[in-house]
């Protein structure tokens, strides 16, 4: 387990190498990519239980996660390599023909760390309710972690399952909310209005916990241990738990002045330019691919 320094220093080589994958590949999207970076970076080498060494698609004994809104592929792609499931060089076949690290996460080119593909949005916590029910049915205790975006939860889907999870007590499912606040089209409030998301999902039958600085890292590591005293005082009391949700507000580009807050950079490349731009403001720290 890595100290917080350690974190926040990985945290900003995956943004380094977040705006040079999509700079090279001339698209992609390095907003979101950039606001979730923290809590990827917390779950992967901090928080889950996972060996890259012995990783199977299956993830027997693992815990497994699943990134609903698959448009984050760079900081996903980014997390596994610097974790260790595959040449960190190969970051820089982001989005070229015949790459494994195809546009949205894809399980066609066997990708090491890739449990489901990803893309259709809303789809991705159903999947990750169905991985973390199988688990409780054979005995295995690990965890399923989910990402989802905040404007992807105005899709149905997101919520039959929230209903589903809820029911069924799935007690080893962690979802995250990356509420950055934007999506491709604006701000959140003005394309749907989410309303208040924290009592939303309580209405549903779940955990609830939200963090008021998504891009802090401290305080995401202070929501998934709170998640996980939760289930474990359930247990203690003799009753399964519920499915948590962590509500992370995050900022849009975050670490990237120019990009910051902007929901212009949901789904566009930097400039070469720019890329040299956002670099001189994150410090290398684990040497660039």
């Amino acid at each position: 387990m890595a100290d917080i320094n350690t974190l926040k220093a990985t945290a900003t080589q995956i943004r380094r190498d977040i705006v040079r994958m999509v700079g090279m590949a001339g698209s992609g999207h390095p907003g979101g990519s950039l606001s979730s970076t923290d809590v990827l970076t917390a779950l992967y080498f901090s928080v889950m239980k996972h060996n890259p060494a012995t990783w199977t698609r299956e993830s027997k004994g693992q815990d497994v996660f699943i990134p609903s809104a698959g448009h984050l592929a760079p900081v996903y792609y980014a997390t596994l390599a610097r974790s260790g499931y595959f040449p960190v060089a190969e970051l820089g076949t982001l989005r070229k023909f015949g790459s494994r690290l195809q546009g949205h996460p894809s399980t066609a080119h066997k990708l090491p760390g890739v449990v489901q593909p990803s893309g259709s949005l809303g789809q991705g916590l159903a999947c990750a309710a169905g991985i973390a029910l199988g688990k409780k049915s054979n005995g295995d205790d690990t965890r399923v972690f989910c990402l989802l975006g905040d404007g992807e939860q105005e899709e149905g889907e997101v919520w039959e399952t929230a209903i589903f999870a809820a029911h069924h007590r799935i007690d080893n499912l962690i979802g995250i909310t990356d509420w950055n606040g934007k999506q491709i089209d604006g701000d959140i409030n003005d394309v749907a209005g989410l309303g208040d998301l924290k009592a939303k999902w309580a209405a549903f039958g779940w955990e609830t916990i939200e963090v008021a600085d998504g891009n802090d890292m401290e305080q995401i590591l202070a929501a998934f241990a709170k998640a996980f005293a939760l289930t474990a005082e359930a247990h203690k009391a003799g009753r399964e738990g519920k499915p948590v949700m962590l509500l992370l507000h995050t900022e849009m580009g975050h670490g990237i002045d120019f990009m910051a807050g902007q929901h212009g950079w949901h789904g566009k490349a930097p400039k070469a330019e720019e890329v040299e731009k956002a670099l001189a403001q994150l410090d290398e720290t684990l040497g660039d691919f």
